[in-house]
C-alpha cells in the first residue's frame, strides 16, 4: 500500500495510508490531508488512486504544487517523489513498486552463472586472481619498505634507553566456527553498485556473492569478484571485439581492475557507481 509522509523542515508530522480512491490536500478541515498554513490553499491539490497507479493534480492553487522541485499541473507519482506544498513536503512511498522495479533491474542486468559460459567465467576468475595476487605483492613490498625505514638507524646518535620487553602478540586462535574474532583480521566490508543512468537510475545492488556477473549477453558482460584484497571487475564478453567496460571513463582492457570507492563503472550502456560500506 502506498503512503504519504508529511514533514516540515525534515521533521515528520504525519503519515497517511492511501487506502481510498481520492485524497484532497489543503488548508481547510474537510481535506483528507490537512496542512494548516497560510501558504497552502483551501483545497490545494488532489491525489487519485487507480488500481496500482497514483496521480497528483494541482487544484489551481495560489502558490502551486511542486514535485521534486518542478511546478506541475498533473503528475503520475513514482516511489520516492517529494511533493512540496507551501513550506511542507509530502513524500510518496510505494514500497511494493520499488521492490518490483528492483527485481526487474536484477532480471535485466544480473546474469545467473548458469547462463554464462563456464570457460569465460573461469578466465574471469583467473584474471581476478592474478590482479589480486599482484595487489597483495605490491602491498607486501610497500610494507617491507616501511619496516626498513623504521629499522634504519637515525643519523644522530641516540641516547641509551631502557625499554621494557613487549609481550608477544597472541596468535590467531581457532574455534569450532573458525578463527577467534578477537584476533582475526577485519573482514572485507560489503560494497554495492548504484545505477546512475537509464530507466533504473537509483536502484542498488549489494555485492554479496564471490562472483557477480552483470551486463547483457551479446552486448557486454563483466564480472565483479570479491577477494581478500578488494573488489575486482573483469571483462567477460562483448558483441564487438575490444569493446571493454569503462571505469571512470577508461576501458579496463582484458586485465582485472580493482574498484575503489566512488568509481563509476559503465557497462552495456549503463553507468553504475561503486560504493564500499
Amino acid at each position: 500500500m502506498a503512503r504519504l509522509i508529511l514533514s516540515l523542515e525534515s521533521q515528520v508530522l504525519a503519515e497517511y495510508n492511501m487506502s481510498k480512491e481520492r485524497y484532497t490536500i489543503g488548508r481547510l478541515p474537510d481535506n483528507d490531508v490537512r496542512i494548516d498554513n497560510p501558504a497552502v490553499s483551501g483545497h490545494h491539490s488532489l491525489i487519485i488512486n487507480i488500481l496500482n497507479d497514483s496521480f497528483l493534480e494541482d487544484l489551481n492553487s495560489t502558490n502551486g504544487t511542486y514535485v521534486n522541485g518542478k511546478l506541475i499541473k498533473k503528475h503520475a507519482l513514482q516511489h520516492g517523489d517529494v511533493i512540496t506544498i507551501g513550506h511542507h513536503q509530502l513524500r510518496f512511498s510505494d514500497q511494493q513498486a520499488s521492490e518490483a522495479e528492483q527485481d526487474e533491474f536484477e532480471k535485466t542486468m544480473v546474469i545467473p552463472s548458469g547462463q554464462q559460459s563456464a570457460e569465460q567465467l573461469a578466465k574471469a576468475e583467473e584474471a581476478a586472481d592474478v590482479a589480486a595476487s599482484s595487489q597483495a605483492a605490491t602491498q607486501s613490498v610497500s610494507d617491507e619498505r616501511e619496516d626498513l625505514k623504521v629499522a634504519m638507524p637515525d643519523a644522530e646518535p641516540r641516547r641509551q634507553e631502557t625499554v621494557a620487553p613487549t609481550p608477544p602478540e597472541p596468535a590467531h586462535v581457532s574455534t569450532a566456527s573458525g578463527l577467534d574474532p578477537r584476533s582475526a583480521p577485519n573482514a572485507l566490508p560489503l560494497a554495492k553498485l548504484q545505477v546512475l543512468s537509464g530507466a533504473f537510475a537509483g536502484r542498488e545492488l549489494e555485492l554479496t556473492k564471490a562472483l557477480t556477473t552483470l551486463g547483457r549477453p551479446g552486448v557486454q558482460v563483466a564480472a565483479i569478484t570479491r577477494r581478500a584484497e578488494g573488489y575486482f571487475v573483469v571483462h567477460v564478453e562483448s558483441g564487438k571485439e575490444g569493446d571493454f567496460p569503462l571505469v571512470n571513463g577508461q576501458p579496463i582492457g582484458s586485465q582485472a581492475r580493482k574498484l575503489a570507492d566512488n568509481d563509476v563503472l559503465q557497462l552495456a550502456g549503463v553507468k553504475m557507481g561503486f560504493f564500499s560500506a
